[in-house]
């Protein structure tokens, strides 16, 4: 992988971004985890995940706050996104293990809402590497006035990764925190820092790739998102919405399976 981009712009130049593997990694692969506790821990070795909640609370803890703070610490567009999934699943794993109802409906809704979300946001990162073929943030700059299109959706998808409310994720959140609550007021304090972490590194990325001057000595030509890439990223963007404004229909799919664990 170059670490510097072309200074022209080749349009017809082919280059093997990852962009696929990454959307299937964040959409269903990451998501293997989350369903393998779900239909086995929680079912198969029910008491012992009563046992063992305090270690996985504190484990899960640690994860959201290391997670964040090293995706803060990331200089690669993917790797940002890559690692506040990270910081998401041990979200979840709270979510999973809260012993409740709304606790679990959480953590499964935001596995699919983030699985739209980041799906969105590595497309995003394709988009760009498409064009300029780097992913490292030291080279954008001011991309608003030259694609507004493109910052349009990168910027829904970066509110909707930090849980603004009326979003796939914060309905996802919101019911995960009423489960950690309901169990443990203490946990829900840590977790929140998850919160206030999320904002830091999402409007640190957008600030810095669609804000600011136009980095003319390293990118010399831009295009805006074109017709094929704006389909895709407005079809994300409806489920985002969706999901974010409806949440019954899915949660009425869910609810009889997951109220059947506690009873």
């Amino acid at each position: 992988m170059p670490l510097y981009p072309f200074h022209i712009w080749l349009p017809e130049a082919h280059v093997e971004a990852p962009t696929v593997g990454s959307m299937l990694l964040a959409s269903l692969l990451l998501k293997l985890g989350g369903y393998g506790f779900l239909r086995f821990s929680l079912t198969l070795l029910a008491d012992a995940s009563i046992y063992f909640n305090p270690l996985v609370a504190t484990m899960s803890l640690l994860g959201v706050v290391y997670g964040s703070l090293s995706t803060i610490r990331q200089i690669d567009m993917k790797r940002v996104i890559a690692y506040s999934s990270v910081a998401h699943m041990n979200l979840v794993m709270l979510g999973l293990f809260s012993n409740n109802v709304q606790g679990v409906e959480g953590a499964i809704y935001l596995m699919v809402a983030h699985g739209v979300v980041s799906t969105g946001l590595f497309f995003c990162v394709g988009v760009m590497y498409d064009r300029y073929h780097s992913r490292l943030i030291r080279y954008y700059g001011g991309l608003v006035t030259v694609m507004p299109v493109f910052s349009f959706f990168f910027f829904a998808f970066t509110m909707a990764n930090m849980s603004f409310p009326g979003t796939s994720n914060f309905l996802g959140e919101l019911l995960l925190f009423l489960g950690v609550f309901a169990q443990n007021s203490f946990v829900l304090l840590l977790s929140t820092a998850g919160i206030v972490l999320s904002a830091v590194y999402s409007v640190w990325l957008y600030n810095r790739v669609v804000f600011g001057t136009l980095k003319a000595k390293f990118i010399s030509r831009f295009s805006d998102a074109d017709r094929r890439e704006t389909v895709i990223l407005a079809i994300l963007l409806i489920a985002m919405i969706i999901l974010g404004v409806s949440a019954n229909f899915l949660l009425e799919m869910m609810h009889f399976s997951v109220r059947s664990l506690f009873i």
